[in-house]
């Protein structure tokens, strides 16, 4: 396996978890697509298109320091525009990563006010937010009995090491 920065190292492990966990909601049905439970963000398919979503404007905030151009209204994302996107984010965020610097920040309105929010918080919060995400999909796959698949990091460098 070629080394890697660390920065490097842990997005590409975010791309392949997020990946690998929207390939194998591909094959399910729309009725385990609509599952949900208390705790959840909500739906398996509205989770994962939340966390496809969040990830678009965090990688847009970082690169261009605008908002990603979400049009209001639009239907659902399907799997295959979620992977589509989520492979496009991941790239961007392993290109990103290693380039932000500690003092770069990027201006969001927060609660009516404007401020400074450091490129790397939304670097964190990027993998943060997915992980809580996918770890809320991967139990809601065991709620309809789908073997949900192993996002560890052990698993990736298996897989990566071959």
């Amino acid at each position: 396996m070629q080394a890697i920065d660390t920065l490097t190292s842990l997005f590409r492990h975010h791309r392949w978890a997020n990946l690998r966990l929207l390939e194998a909601c591909a094959a399910l049905t729309p009725e385990q697509l609509a599952a949900t439970s208390t705790g959840s963000y909500g739906s398996i398919r509205a989770t994962l298109e939340h966390i496809v979503t969040a990830e678009q404007s965090y990688l847009a905030r970082i690169s261009t320091g605008r908002r990603f151009p979400h049009v209001e209204g639009a239907p659902p994302m399907t799997i295959t525009a979620m992977i589509d996107a989520a492979g496009a984010t991941g790239d961007g965020l392993i290109e990103w990563a290693p380039r932000v610097q500690p003092d770069d920040t990027v201006e969001i309105t927060w609660d009516g006010m404007a401020r400074a929010v450091p490129k790397t918080i939304l670097l964190t919060q990027a993998i943060n937010h997915a992980t809580e995400h996918r770890a809320q999909v991967t139990a809601l796959l065991t709620q309809v009995g789908i073997e949900p698949p192993d996002l560890q990091p052990w698993v990736y460098f298996d897989e990566m090491d071959r």
